[in-house]
């Protein structure tokens, strides 16, 4: 399981990572898509790691498959985070400060399911996910998505 720790300039004490997380919105454009992590039981968006050899657009659809079994196509950049003031750290001890990429993706095949990343899946709204217990990072990129600003978030 992997825990979140902040303070000034934490980063530093970890290697950069690139990861990329998935905005579905419901048609109605109301809700998006929040998946239940196995590892840790709480909310968050699709999402994960950019492995070697892969582009972001690669990793945001790989994942979303993995993690909820739809196809996707990537819409827009949302926004762009990269706090210094913050690490996540692993039960293996691997430290590392995350460059996320936060992209609109909308649902092009597939089905929706749970899989072995991933519990339990809904769409909601801000004023639901207000008392979910999501992760911190994507509350952070959930409130930008539900501004309503147009333009990407660079954080």
């Amino acid at each position: 399981m992997a825990k979140i720790i902040e303070g000034e300039r934490i980063g530093k004490l970890g290697k950069i990572a690139l990861g990329c997380s998935a905005v579905i919105f419901d048609p109605a454009r109301a809700k998006v898509l929040l998946t239940r992590r196995t590892d840790n039981g709480r909310w968050c968006l699709p999402g994960g790691r950019t492995e070697s050899g892969e582009s972001v657009v690669e990793t945001c659809i790989r994942e979303v498959l993995e993690e909820t079994g739809l196809e996707v196509r990537i819409v827009r950049l949302l926004g762009v985070y990269s706090s210094p003031h913050r690490m996540v750290e692993y039960a293996d001890g691997n430290r590392y400060q995350i460059v996320a990429l936060n992209f609109e993706a909308e649902p092009i095949g597939g089905t929706l399911t749970i899989s072995d990343e991933t519990t339990e899946y809904g769409y909601f709204s801000w004023e639901h996910i207000a008392r979910m217990d999501v992760m911190e990072t994507h509350v952070e990129r959930l409130t930008d998505v539900f501004s309503g600003e147009p333009a990407p978030f660079v954080r």
